[in-house]
């Protein structure tokens, strides 16, 4: 059965992808294309609705993203979404301004007049501003339905065209009943049906793989993480022994990880698995390196070449699979996002890979990477580990790289986690990890002056990893983490706590 499908037509806004999830979410199948997609192949794959995302640029400034105005005649119910409602203001005859400050945060919305876009909600609640510009007159024939104490029209609508506007974010969980404004959207106004469901996209992606891949062997880059696990497990499910799992231990993993994962992979009698050390290897070639993005480079590219050694030991290997999913791939920038950093399994890559590569995670974000592990059958334990990055703890020290501060990193991230395990906190906190900036302070232990490294803590909560807020973790437990960190770890004599959200910094420091 054909499902019913919601395309996202993305002007670059770092949330598009959140905007794909929140519909996957209701069941539904959403798409994002670019915005200079023919306009006449998407009225002719019939799609229920189509939502225009935010994005970075001015509606009035030359070579600004646009539109084939035909998508406003066709009858498809249309919503925008930041930059998304000021280019349809603009397009249909309004006009968009620049604001003497940035709107940006939490701001208490009103509603103004009645929408099926508000249907059952407050009228008055939170949501998510991020935005320079604003509407200053609508075009003819539309409605202010709701509005800030900064912004007059906050959002708009035609109801005869089938035109809505936001000029918040609902897609993020920063705005309050934000996904029931989209619901509202995609159920009462484009009359979705909920047809699409996880299980559809495994037998999709299991048949991919199997036709992909025939008769031929392939390789997976299994961390052990729940990227690569599911990944691996997926694979497994189309190809079985097809499937050879290459897990490289890089010297950069948390402590005890490296034996948790050969302990779980290596009695699986379901794959091929084969462990490979090349810690020394990855030390080596990170020696001396301090730069964030040459660090991930040089991790990627000894990430591919190990692999290419080993299937080179191996006949038959033809394809590489990984477990990159579409938050690597957004920060890793898009055709129409801007690049935020680089990961090892996306900008590392080299041109003559060697193997031909599949992806069958690339659509999803992390919490749908979970029920997709849930559904095979994967244990609870795995899939709810923290997200872990692949460079690993490379990017979680500032500068040089080393043993010794490897060791001291592997401590303190070791007693961080214990502490939160035995305060109750792991299941509230979405990531949590310590991390070394490059900064020695002076103390005194003992009676006796120190000079040693000063260790933050990072800990948020988060839903998928676009955007999150630093999580309070109590003062008490704090403080028990402090003291043993200064009082266990040789080299620390400075614990610090990282308060800033994402945006504007990301998770990782690196």
């Amino acid at each position: 059965m054909e499902v019913e499908k919601v395309i996202i037509i993305d002007f670059g806004g770092q949330y598009s992808q959140l905007i794909a999830r929140k519909i996957r979410e209701l069941s539904i199948f959403s798409e994002i294309v670019p915005y200079f997609s023919n306009i006449n192949k998407i009225i002719d794959e019939k799609p229920k609705a189509v939502i225009f995302s935010g994005g970075p640029a001015s509606v009035y400034e030359k070579n600004s993203p646009s539109i084939d105005e035909k998508i406003f005649s066709c009858g498809i119910p249309i919503l925008g979404i930041c930059y998304g409602a000021q280019l349809i203001a603009n397009a249909l005859g309004g006009r968009v301004k620049k604001s003497d400050f940035r709107e940006y945060g939490k701001v208490s919305i009103n509603i103004k007049n009645r929408s099926t876009l508000f249907e059952n909600l407050p009228p008055s609640f939170n949501v998510w501003m991020s935005h320079t510009d604003f509407v200053d007159k609508l075009p003819e024939g539309f409605l202010v339905t709701s509005s800030t104490s900064n912004c007059p029209i906050s959002s708009f609508e035609n109801r005869k065209l089938n035109i809505y506007a936001l000029q918040f974010h609902p897609e993020v969980f920063h705005t309050d009943f934000g996904s029931d404004i989209i619901a509202n959207f995609l159920y009462k106004i484009a009359d979705c049906k909920k047809d699409w469901i996880i299980s559809s996209y495994i037998d999709e992606q299991v048949k991919f793989i199997k036709e992909t891949i025939k008769n031929d062997r392939a390789i997976c880059a299994l961390s052990g993480g729940v990227d690569s696990s599911v990944a691996a497990r997926l694979a497994a499910k189309a190809i079985g022994k097809q499937l050879i799992c290459i897990f490289v231990d890089h010297g950069l993993l948390r402590k005890g990880e490296k034996e948790e994962v050969i302990s779980t992979f290596s009695n699986n009698k379901d794959m091929l698995f084969i462990p490979v050390d090349a810690s020394k290897l990855f030390l080596n070639k990170l020696k001396n390196i301090t730069e964030p993005e040459e660090k991930r480079k040089i991790i990627g590219k000894l990430f591919i070449d190990t692999f290419t050694n080993e299937a080179k030991k191996l006949k038959g290997v033809k394809y590489l699979i990984q477990g990159t999913i579409y938050p690597d791939i957004v920060e890793s920038g898009t055709l129409t996002s801007a690049k935020i950093k680089s990961h090892h399994n996306v900008g590392g890559l080299p041109d003559k890979l060697g193997f031909s590569l599949v992806e069958p995670l690339k659509l999803l974000f992390k919490d749908e990477v979970r029920i997709v592990g849930k559904e095979l059958g994967l244990p609870s334990s795995l899939l709810n580990r923290q997200p872990f990055p692949g460079p690993g703890l490379a990017i979680r020290i500032v500068g040089h790289i080393t043993e010794d501060r490897l060791a001291i990193l592997r401590e303190t991230d070791f007693i961080l986690r214990d502490e939160i395990s035995k305060a109750g906190l792991s299941d509230e906190i979405w990531q949590y990890f310590t991390v070394l900036p490059g900064i020695k302070t002076v103390g005194v232990m003992g009676d006796t002056r120190t000079y040693s490294e000063l260790v933050a803590i990072r800990a948020v909560e988060s839903v998928d990893g676009m955007t999150a807020n630093w999580y309070k973790i109590p003062y008490n437990v704090l403080e028990k983490i402090s003291s043993r960190i200064v009082n266990e770890v040789n080299g620390v004599n400075r614990v610090v706590l990282d308060v800033t959200s994402k945006p504007p910094a990301t998770i990782e420091w690196e």
